[in-house]
C-alpha cells in the first residue's frame, strides 16, 4: 500500500475528505518523524512504538573488490509491534 492507497482507505472509513485525510496523514508523519529525531518515542498502544536505536561502527567489506571498508556508528529508527498488531498478524 502506497501513500495515496493510505489516504483513500483511510477517507472511505472515516468519511472525511481526502484532502483532510491527507493533510491529517502528514501532520502525524511529521509529528513522529519530530519526535523520534529529539529522541523520543512514539508509543500507540495495540499497534506499536517507535524509537531510536544505535547501530555501532564496524568493519564491512566493499563487495566488489573485497577490500575492508569502515561503516560508520549511525541512529537507526525502531518500531516494535504492539500485541494487538501481532494477534491481527497472526490470526488470533
Amino acid at each position: 500500500m502506497n501513500k495515496q492507497e493510505l489516504i483513500d482507505a483511510v477517507a472511505g472509513t472515516t468519511g472525511q475528505g481526502k484532502g483532510v485525510t491527507g493533510e491529517t496523514i502528514d501532520a502525524f508523519i511529521e509529528v513522529v518523524t519530530k519526535a523520534i529525531s529529539d529522541g523520543g518515542t512514539v508509543q500507540l498502544i495495540g499497534f506499536g512504538s517507535f524509537s531510536t536505536g544505535n547501530r555501532a561502527a564496524r568493519v564491512g567489506r566493499n563487495p566488489a573488490t573485497g577490500a575492508e571498508i569502515q561503516i560508520a556508528a549511525a541512529k537507526t529508527v525502531k518500531f516494535t509491534a504492539g500485541k494487538g498488531f501481532k494477534d491481527r498478524v497472526n490470526g488470533k
